[in-house]
């Protein structure tokens, strides 16, 4: 999962940190000198992750909280979006980063199989039992091992929209998904077409899938499908693709038409609702389009930047679909002591308080005093999460196997790229999607 802040009020002790962080940073601005003193003082802990701009500035604030506690030295190293060849081929050169935050169940999954990881310390694990739901250990554990800590999450059951254009076509926050694509015609009769598609992410397009099959379809088919109990090609599926087609080729939904959207990666699309020249009313993705709206295009949350949950779909329940980045520790890593030392900080609140207050993150800690994050929206939304407890549904590709619900270019991100093109044939589409979740799945 792929998003970025202005800073606000911090406590003068996290200032002077990131004071004497910022004259022991290297040149490159990917490391953090050594704080004085510390139990890891001349140590260093190599972390890799998929995190780009702000939300890579953000973390690195972090990390530069773990320097000024314990003394060690970190490097953030960006592993792109396939963290699974990304690790792998670091593995084989011999050079293998000590942590990695990993976005996927399956990819974690992945990586226990190989043989790759190291189980969480007593500590860690014993911190992360107090302030995350159970359902979060559930998804850091494989085989009845607790190899990864969930750190950040995200509330992928958000739509994004400026509230300007509501206001211009007369259309209030919809309450179901018919609604939704009605208002959204509304909106491009007024002259600004519904949504902008993040097409060129094969990602966003199985988030649209998920929230509208969680809808439709209810969590226990979910669970089904999300483990390959129920086959792709299920009417519940092809109900989904069908309902999801309806959007996909109406141009007063899709801004620029499917080609423009296939062409659109997210921080563009976030840009074409909340940006200078803004080409469409609304953006369905998490929480974390408030961030990108807020740091990159100055937008005020809450008043110009406004987000409705992502309504229910054909009388089913509102979906609450949630992601989230979990840290492991590799065994191969140089300094995995001090790597789990990471992770036994990033399992209390103190870590996840210093990104709250910079903004655009949601964490599971529920010791996270809520007041912590900046503004009312994402206070709301994390309390929303919190609230949701064990209820909440994880991303569904997220708990695929990379090659299905993780990688560019093929599975499940090409075949819903395919079908925005065309999205006339939901029933072969979905017997695509089974012939290559079968492969991915072995069964």
């Amino acid at each position: 999962m792929r998003r970025p802040s202005k800073t606000t009020r911090r406590t003068a002790a996290t200032a002077s940190a990131a004071l004497a962080l910022a004259l022991g940073a290297t040149a490159c601005g990917n490391a953090t000198g050594p704080g004085s003193g510390g139990e890891l003082s001349g140590q260093t802990v190599t972390v890799a992750g998929v995190w780009t701009g702000s939300e890579q500035q953000n973390f690195k604030k972090v990390l530069d909280a773990f320097t000024e506690k314990t003394g060690a030295k970190t490097v953030f190293v960006p592993s792109g979006d396939n963290v699974s060849t990304f690790v792998g081929s670091k593995i084989e050169g011999g050079n293998a980063p000590d942590v990695v935050l990993v976005p996927q169940v399956g990819v974690l999954q992945q990586f226990a199989k190989e043989g790759w990881l190291q189980p969480l310390s007593d500590e860690a694990a014993r911190k992360a039992g107090s302030t995350l739901a159970p359902v979060w250990k559930n998804y850091g554990t494989v085989d009845g091992t607790y190899y990864g800590l969930y750190f950040k999450a995200a509330h992928k059951s958000t739509v994004w929209y400026t509230p300007e254009a509501f206001v211009q076509a007369g259309v209030n926050e919809p309450t179901s998904y018919a609604d939704m694509l009605k208002a959204g015609r509304t909106l491009a009769d007024s002259g600004r077409p519904a949504f902008a598609i993040a097409g060129e992410d094969g990602w966003t397009l199985t988030d649209w899938f998920e929230n509208v099959y969680l809808s439709q379809a209810g969590p226990e088919k979910y669970d089904q499908l999300a483990q390959h109990k129920l086959k792709w090609t299920d009417d519940s599926v092809v109900k989904a693709l069908t309902t999801l087609g309806e959007l996909f080729k109406d141009k007063q939904l899709v801004a620029g038409g499917a080609q423009t959207a296939l062409g659109t990666d997210f921080p563009s699309s976030v840009a074409q609702v909340f940006g200078p020249d803004p080409k469409a009313g609304m953006v369905y993705e998490g929480d974390f389009v408030g961030g990108i709206a807020k740091d990159q295009f100055g937008k005020k949350l809450g008043k110009d930047a406004k987000f409705f949950p992502f309504p229910a779909v054909d009388g089913g329940k509102a979906p609450v679909v949630s992601g989230g980045d979990a840290a492991v520790v590799l065994k191969d890593a140089k300094n995995g002591k001090a790597g789990m030392k990471l992770l036994e900080f990033l399992s209390g609140s103190e870590a996840a308080e210093v990104w709250a207050r910079a903004g655009g993150f949601l964490s599971p800690n529920k010791e996270l005093d809520i007041a912590s994050y900046g503004d009312e929206i994402t206070r709301s939304t994390a309390n929303s999460l919190i609230a949701a407890g064990d209820s909440i549904r994880f991303d569904m590709s997220d708990q695929a196997p990379a090659a299905f619900g993780g990688t560019k270019g093929a599975g499940e991100w090409k075949l819903l790229q395919d079908f925005l093109r065309d999205p006339s044939d939901p029933r072969g589409t979905a017997a695509k999607l089974e012939a290559e979740a079968a492969k991915a799945y072995g069964n």
